[in-house]
């Protein structure tokens, strides 16, 4: 836990708000909205509260407010403004905002807060499409350019995970339909990223499909037996690290070659990998999605 943020560069600010590191400094000097501490060496070092204030002051001005009567307000008015904004416009962009300030703080209960709001007018299939999704996509961009810590991405995405598990342990109890297909939710080997998996399993079982959810880094030689028990098998698979993009192409004609090799077998894939390489020629019981909506929807 040592290496966990408490101070922030003007290019965390940057990462973290959209805010142009230009445009603080201004904001800085004309408004004097911010009060950066300075290290030996002159370089501006920000708190939790400035973060905190500098995402407040994006989501006000995001939503029409000037930036010189955003600087009128008094500190304690700030986040005042933002509530009734809030109640009155996009829920989602606050939101966000909210999480991310729970996951730099570590706050949990902050999390249950934001997201108990969220239900009050919102599902739970909703929340994940239209905030937990895109706030997942901007934490991995935050970690890649080192503004946050694995430790902040690991606190958010367990606490999504807990909520994807809560609402599909309600729906243990439905009766699958009758003649279909058994979808097999699977990670290849040594994928371990399975929030999107997780998801796909809910929103299968909510729509009464029948599914065994293998969960990560499955060797692809073990899926093989699941095929003496069903009639009708769909493979679902996610791809975000593993396999390597100058293996994709040979992993799905093994795949095709060694498991779906017998009749009513299917598999549907998708994930970032997908973005980094031109598949061609893929085998016809394989289908590509670019998104999770676009795979469950039609189903």
């Amino acid at each position: 836990m040592n290496n966990i943020k408490v101070n922030f560069s003007i290019k965390d600010l940057e990462n973290l708000t959209g805010i142009k590191a230009h445009t603080i400094r201004i904001w800085e000097k004309r408004y004097n909205l911010l009060s950066p501490k300075r290290t030996d060496t002159n370089i501006r070092n920000y708190s939790l509260t400035s973060f905190q204030k500098l995402l407040n002051i994006s989501y006000l001005n995001n939503n029409g407010l000037k930036i010189s009567k955003i600087a009128d307000l008094k500190p304690e008015e700030i986040p005042i403004k933002v509530r009734e904004i809030a109640s009155r416009s996009r829920v989602e962009d606050y939101s966000i905002n909210a999480l991310k300030m729970a996951m730099v703080n570590f706050d949990q209960v902050l999390f249950y807060s934001t997201y108990n709001n969220l239900l009050d007018s919102k599902t739970f299939s909703e929340i994940f499409y239209s905030v937990f999704l895109p706030l997942l996509e901007e934490i991995g961009m935050l970690w890649q350019t080192n503004t946050i810590t694995p430790a902040h991405e690991h606190f958010l995405s367990v606490l999504i995970k807990q909520k994807i598990l809560i609402n599909t342990e309600r729906l243990q109890l439905l009766e699958p339909k009758p003649n279909t297909s058994t979808f097999v939710l699977y990670l290849p080997e040594n994928e371990i990223h399975d929030i999107g998996l997780l998801f796909i399993n809910y929103q299968l079982r909510s729509k009464g499909y029948h599914t065994i959810f293998l969960g990560e880094s499955v060797p692809m030689e073990n899926l093989s037996n699941l095929l003496e028990f069903f009639d009708e098998v769909t493979f679902v698979s996610y791809f975000t690290v593993y396999p390597e993009s100058k293996d994709i192409k040979e992993y799905l004609e093994k795949f095709n070659d060694t498991i779906l090799n017998r009749e009513n077998t299917s598999l549907m894939v998708l994930g970032k990998k997908f973005s980094d390489v031109q598949i061609e020629n893929i085998p016809e019981k394989i289908t590509i999605f670019n998104s999770i909506e676009n795979l469950v929807k039609p189903l």
